[in-house]
């Protein structure tokens, strides 16, 4: 990517996550199809413009088609077969489709794993972009990245079903606010599959025209805190209000509490003599 479109970055997803909270916060205001639709649109433009600044041009567009093409196979499976999520069929309600599956999914699910992937370094290793690593080691952090996505689908799917009626469930098991229990677990398998897939082609980053700051990666962290309170503000039932509060909540605060300490704002004292189990997080990545 030539340097001066590389510089240009910060400014392109700083302005399209303030358009993604003003579209999110018209949206509080009344729902819409089109208002959905662009929400999801800029999401994605959003987090690919602060992809391609933290991780490289290379690494951003990898995380594109993998994500997005995961997304699609495993939501045309789900739709027309009931695998991953149970049997369901979406409604007009999203927008256009390719296949069974309207075209603002796969992105949707590009953006989320972008967001995992960012926020599961920075819990883990508290710096935002990790480098190619063991087999082990790309699982765990796969894991966690796919916890945190999952995070998401909590609160969102009632009011995406009972609200919005996006898609239409042909079974539920009532385990969830009357939904399926099973939905989650396909999360939690495509979003691994996902981000394990991304990390293990992993190469290593080149140099940043722009050194990303704190400023750079809270554009991510600012997408999910906005899905979040989107969620607090409107989640349906009322319960499902609290719990994506605490669902979201939690490991966006932990990954504020990595950044804080990737930019050294929040640090223990010293040690005169350091034991090898308190090595910082930053040596420890560099020994795995």
């Amino acid at each position: 990517m030539p340097p001066l479109l590389h510089r240009r970055l910060p400014v392109v997803s700083a302005t399209l996550l303030a358009i993604f909270l003003l579209v999110l916060a018209r949206r509080i205001g009344g729902e819409s199809t089109m208002l959905l639709v662009a929400s999801s649109l800029v999401m994605f433009g959003c987090c690919w413009a602060s992809a391609a600044h933290l991780l490289g041009a290379g690494a951003a567009l990898r995380l594109v088609a993998i994500a997005t093409g995961f997304g699609w196979l495993a939501e045309q499976l789900g739709s027309s077969y009931g695998w991953f999520f149970g049997s369901y069929a979406y409604t007009p309600v999203l927008g256009p489709r390719l296949g069974d599956v309207p075209v603002v999914i796969p992105m949707m699910w590009f953006a989320l794993a972008y967001i995992g992937y960012v926020v599961s370094n920075l819990i883990v290793w508290q710096d935002p972009v990790d480098a190619p690593a063991s087999l082990g080691h790309d699982a765990i952090l796969a894991l966690v990245g796919a916890t945190v996505v999952t995070c998401y689908d909590l609160g969102v799917d009632p009011y995406m079903v009972y609200v919005l009626k996006a898609w239409i469930m042909a079974k539920t098991d009532g385990w969830w606010f009357g939904e399926t229990v099973q939905g989650f677990a396909g999360w939690m398998i495509v979003s691994f599959a996902i981000l394990f897939a991304f990390r293990r082609l992993a190469r290593a980053r080149p140099a940043a025209a722009v050194p990303p700051t704190a400023r750079h990666v809270l554009v991510p962290l600012g997408v999910y805190a906005g899905l979040m309170v989107f969620q607090v503000l409107l989640g349906y039932p009322v319960e499902a209000r609290t719990i994506a509060l605490f669902a979201m909540g939690f490991p966006l605060l932990a990954a504020v509490a990595g950044l804080l300490r990737w930019q050294g704002i929040l640090a223990r004292p010293a040690a005169d003599v350091q034991p090898a189990a308190a090595l910082p997080a930053a040596a420890l990545k560099e020994a795995a």
